[in-house]
């Protein structure tokens, strides 16, 4: 593998942008080597500065479910682009996005379009407060929902912790009222409900995990919570906005039949562009300014380039048995990296769902952030890096999701799993 020139573009830009990087995973730091540079993308394929090519399964961290510069998301994209880029004013792209979500995901019956997965659970979090007239919110450790600073808490040690900051510049008041529970624990949540349901606003999770790889809810888990915050008048906030159409064509909350009262989306709806979204019950969204006296705006919401963009994908993932052959693609690359584990004697967990998957470098069942901490980290970046000498893109740490999209052909993951067979000999 050449990366002369990537190199070079990395060192160039860490004299203007803080790392070199404008999203800090990028950074390549968690595996111990510079980021690439990439130059295009086509189908399941991405090109990089030195004229490296690779199989792609980061999808730029999931929202390319139809791979690479798809040439009917493309044609679509062109033909916007041309009538404009944005307006400042309502257009029919935005109702048309809208009706289309609303009449795939059950439990949305309006929503508000934004421009990052950020913005979708921020608002989201702002208007269940409002709603409920509560201040406390849940979260569960691991799990990602933005860099607002209210969710930036992470967990102490017990079942549950009042949230502290995770970064510097977060005030404590900004997360004293974010509580912490493990995932997969409905002790913790129980307790917690226990000692403030009165108090409490909502809670959010990401149904899926896969900000801290993949990781399976057991059985119930979902269900339990769901009773939980109906019994005490908070509300339940599904974190969609990697698993949405992701998964399952209604979203993790159509695969576990649960209508949580908000959702937060992104990624797949904008096929590739900035966007976000957040919405639910009719009575609560209609809370949301200039319909009620919850605030947000936005300068380029409801975009009209990346509203073309989520109709054109949402529109292809319609075709007959496109989620079956997804799960079927994303079932053999994982039993093959398993099998290819196994025989060089190594111990290792794969958690897939749908399209999404994580290797994990770990004995043991991952269940939780506790359980993913504990994988070997370092071996997991000597098997990145091997991968990526043998033309193989996955994602730069343990703790994030990798995707299978539309365009990886059965020859793209019979060459993952020779590859992966290879580095693991090697290892």
């Amino acid at each position: 593998m050449k990366a002369k020139l990537s190199q070079k573009n990395f060192q160039k830009a860490q004299q203007f942008i803080p790392g070199g990087v404008n999203s800090p995973v990028r950074a390549f730091k968690a595996v111990e080597m510079d980021p690439l540079y990439i130059c295009r993308g086509e189908g399941s394929k991405i090109y990089d500065a030195d004229g490296n090519v690779y199989i792609d399964y980061v999808a730029a961290f999931g929202p390319l479910i139809m791979g690479h510069v798809n040439p009917e998301v493309l044609a679509q994209v062109e033909k916007s682009i041309k009538q404009g880029f944005a307006f400042g004013s309502p257009t029919q792209l935005e109702t048309q996005l809208a009706q289309q979500i609303c009449s795939r995901i059950a439990s949305i019956q309006m929503i508000r379009m934004v421009n990052s997965g950020t913005e979708a659970t921020m608002s989201a979090i702002r208007l269940a407060r409002a709603y409920t007239g509560r201040n406390l919110i849940i979260k569960c450790d691991g799990h990602y929902h933005g860099h607002c600073d209210s969710l930036l808490a992470k967990a102490g040690s017990g079942p549950t912790t009042l949230g502290l900051p995770d970064s510097p510049g977060v005030p404590e008041a900004f997360t004293q009222n974010t509580i912490t529970i493990p995932f997969n624990d409905i002790k913790a949540a129980e307790t917690v409900f226990d000692c403030y349901s009165d108090d409490i606003a909502a809670i959010i999770l990401e149904p899926v995990p896969g900000n801290m790889g993949v990781v399976l809810p057991r059985p119930g888990f979902l269900q339990k919570l769901h009773l939980i915050t109906q019994q005490n008048k908070a509300l339940l906030i599904f974190d969609e906005v990697m698993s949405g159409f992701r998964v399952a064509p209604g979203g993790a909350q159509a695969l576990f039949k649960i209508e949580p009262d908000l959702t937060c989306l992104g990624k797949i709806i904008g096929g590739g562009f900035p966007v976000g979204a957040y919405g639910g019950k009719k009575e609560i969204m209609e809370m949301v300014a200039p319909c009620g006296p919850v605030y947000q705006a936005g300068t380029l919401s409801g975009n009209p380039v990346a509203m073309t963009a989520g109709l054109a994908t949402l529109q292809l993932l319609q075709q007959e048995d496109i989620y079956t052959q997804l799960e079927k693609k994303t079932a053999y690359l994982k039993e093959g990296l398993l099998n290819a584990a196994r025989k060089n004697g190594f111990q290792v967990t794969c958690n897939s769902i749908g399209s999404m998957f994580t290797l994990f470098f770990s004995e043991k069942e991952i269940t939780n952030y506790q359980d993913v901490l504990k994988c070997d980290r370092n071996l997991f970046g000597r098997y990145f890096r091997g991968m990526i000498e043998r033309g193989i893109y996955l994602p730069p740490s343990q703790f994030e999701a990798a995707f299978i999209s539309a365009a990886h052909s059965d020859k793209d993951i019979e060459r993952t799993i020779d590859a992966a067979k290879e580095v693991l000999a090697e290892l």
